[in-house]
């Protein structure tokens, strides 16, 4: 098997690493994490919403549709509810005078964004084998040597460094953190990134 780590691509832009830091503490003193129901290894912080609808981030939402293989006859069966990216440009107000309107500023500047989330993967857990609509772009905030994505069957360890990758999450893959802490990434859905 050819592996191809071309599924993770290191873009030309990159953050305050402290300040990304800084900006997840002052937000978690406004916001817990919230996930699907019975789903309790996932959490997410939606950075904008559909403007004007505050449940629009809200329940399943959070997550959005992705299509898995749950067993082994490797029938492929879809998930959760379909969203319209483009809709979700409002940076939620609470969030204003953190680092993270900067970055969200000059990631739209750069790329055609969907739901911005800070996301959640807690120690010892994995996400399932999925695929979903489009890319994403991922700025790692807190992460350790055990925080592994996987493409296609192949693994890559994202550094917390400020560093903004867009993986192709249209292909099969999962997250999983080994570590002993909690795996903290901003995530963007990126809805004009082509990978070649």
């Amino acid at each position: 098997m050819d592996l191809n780590f071309n599924d993770f691509q290191k873009q030309d832009v990159k953050f305050d690493i402290n300040e990304l830091q800084k900006a997840y503490k002052e937000i978690l003193k406004i916001k817990n994490f919230s996930g699907v129901e019975g789903v309790s290894n996932f959490g997410a912080i939606s950075l904008t919403q559909i403007p004007g609808d505050p449940d629009s981030i809200k329940g399943n939402k959070s997550r959005g549709v992705f299509w898995t293989k749950p067993d082994q006859s490797g029938k492929e069966v879809v998930r959760d509810e379909k969203i319209n990216e483009n809709s979700y440009s409002e940076f939620i107000d609470e969030y204003k005078n953190t680092y993270f309107k900067e970055v969200y500023d000059t990631l739209s500047s750069k790329y055609k964004l969907g739901r911005v989330r800070i996301l959640l993967k807690k120690p010892r857990s994995t996400l399932s084998w999925h695929r979903d609509p489009e890319p994403r772009l991922h700025i790692p905030i807190i992460t350790n040597p055990g925080a592994i994505m996987v493409v296609d069957h192949v693994a890559k360890h994202m550094p917390a460094d400020g560093s903004v990758w867009i993986t192709n999450n249209t292909k099969y893959h999962n997250a999983f953190n080994g570590g002993e802490e909690d795996r903290i990434h901003l995530v963007a859905c990126v809805l004009d990134y082509k990978f070649n």
